[in-house]
């Protein structure tokens, strides 16, 4: 007799007779053709900020990759961080994807297991502890004051349009839009990105995820600021 959990197979007999069967030739055609998605974006495993979900994608449209904190390490770090590099690797040399998105998003558990005093007893040579390790950067940088809060200095005039819900915690915020910029640093480190992004094959873009109110707030580069993608041109507020 099967364990397998009846919720997920619920949930697969939801998607067979829904989706699948509005979209079966879709599918065909992928297994067939393979894929080609526009875009990857590097995501956190935390099962409240799906990709898919947030940007509403079907399939064959976006490469995921998804780990604690949403962490890219840099291109010559130790070998225990390449199975990351692997699926960065293959989603540009191999598929050529046109954009790589860093979404963090708030309340992350990474982000807070990292800036927790007892983080020491993750550190003992843990997978996790020395994963999370990637957020030192991040961390020692608001410490300097370099991200504090980075979404308070957002100015819209819509009044409808949500900002960061009210009971976040500023510094696990700052931490979290800053990890989305070094990862973004990061990912310069590798050769096959900064020569994309130079001749203009390849964009790279942050964005942070509230979790609370479901607004994405967007990275200005120009700006060094997150700003919500219902501020932005042609997005309409629906909340």
């Amino acid at each position: 007799m099967t364990t397998f959990p009846q919720k997920l197979l619920d949930g697969y007999q939801g998607f067979l007779h829904s989706t699948y069967r509005k979209r079966s030739d879709s599918y065909r055609e992928l297994a067939a053709a393979g894929q080609r998605p526009e875009a990857l974006i590097i995501a956190c495993c935390d099962s409240r900020a799906a990709p898919e979900i947030i940007f509403d994608s079907g399939p064959g449209e976006i490469f995921v990759l998804r780990n604690v904190a949403n962490l890219v390490p840099p291109y010559n770090a130790e070998g225990r961080y390449r199975s990351s590099v692997a699926s960065i690797e293959f989603s540009v040399v191999s598929l050529g994807v046109q954009h790589i998105v860093v979404m963090g998003h708030g309340r992350c558990g990474g982000v807070a297991a990292a800036l927790d005093e007892r983080r020491d007893a993750l550190d003992q040579g843990d997978a996790i502890g020395h994963w999370i390790s990637l957020l030192d950067p991040a961390i020692d940088a608001v410490a300097r004051g370099d991200g504090d809060d980075p979404i308070r200095h957002v100015h819209i005039d819509q009044p409808d349009v949500a900002h960061a819900h009210p009971g976040h915690d500023p510094r696990q915020t700052a931490v979290e839009c800053m990890s989305v910029r070094k990862s973004i640093e990061n990912l310069r480190t590798f050769p096959y990105v900064r020569e994309r992004e130079q001749d203009g094959r390849l964009t790279l873009h942050g964005a942070w995820f509230d979790i609370s109110e479901g607004v994405l707030w967007i990275y200005d580069p120009d700006k060094d600021v997150f700003e919500p993608a219902v501020a932005m041109s042609g997005l309409r507020p629906n909340i």
